[in-house]
């Protein structure tokens, strides 16, 4: 069924486009959290747009969706397991885990608080959870236009469910990037590049939220 979702929702054109985007997003933007010999997995990483572009020593993608082997580069390592049990990965075996627009497909609250424990299990001591979440609070009819949207998630229940999950914030910005940039004028990527340059209209447009938790 996921698979069926997401081919519904994203054609190939929209899938080219939203990977130019986010080589941008990636290059102006993450990387700079992300140190090149670092380890790092995207969970519930989809159509690899974050972990393709990303430079960094080791590659995974965390996923159940069995399509994600389509769209891994080949130096990608491809978990096909659910977030809640990734037995593909050790203890303390990350430096960085990145989730974008992922939390709010999980069934349950409960589910949220599952993944965010293995994915502590699997971070070293210090290591971080780069978040991009959809927040509520600045898209609340838009949040439910998914068929797959469960949990309704703003900066301050977000940070919270990280804190009691046994992350440090590190930071939080609130407003961030637009809901969707399929829905934005931010379809080109000279657009996104200033965009990113210029914080005042992300408090003008963003309706997510880019959060970084700490293992403590």
């Amino acid at each position: 069924m996921i698979g069926k979702i997401y081919r519904a929702r994203f054609n190939p054109t929209t899938i080219a486009a939203k990977g130019e985007l986010w080589k941008v997003l990636v290059e102006e933007f993450l990387q700079s959290y992300v140190p090149t010999n670092s380890s790092v997995a995207d969970i519930g990483g989809g159509y690899c747009e974050f972990i393709n572009n990303i430079r960094c020593r080791q590659k995974y993608v965390v996923d159940l969706n069995p399509d994600v082997k389509i769209h891994a580069d080949p130096d990608v390592e491809i978990l096909v397991y659910d977030a809640t049990k990734m037995i593909g990965l050790s203890d303390g075996s990350l430096d960085i885990a990145f989730a974008s627009n992922f939390f709010e497909h999980l069934p349950s609250k409960q589910r949220l608080f599952e993944v965010l424990t293995e994915i502590r299990r699997v971070l070293r001591k210090g290591g971080r959870l780069l978040i991009i979440q959809p927040n509520i609070k600045y898209a609340p009819r838009e949040y439910w236009d998914f068929i797959d949207h469960h949990i309704p998630l703003t900066e301050n229940s977000l940070g919270e469910a990280l804190l009691a999950s046994g992350f440090e914030i590190e930071e939080c910005i609130p407003r961030f990037l637009p809901f969707s940039v399929k829905m934005s004028a931010l379809r080109s990527t000279r657009l996104l590049r200033l965009y990113l340059k210029m914080p005042l209209l992300w408090r003008m447009f963003g309706k997510q939220t880019f959060m970084i938790g700490v293992k403590s």
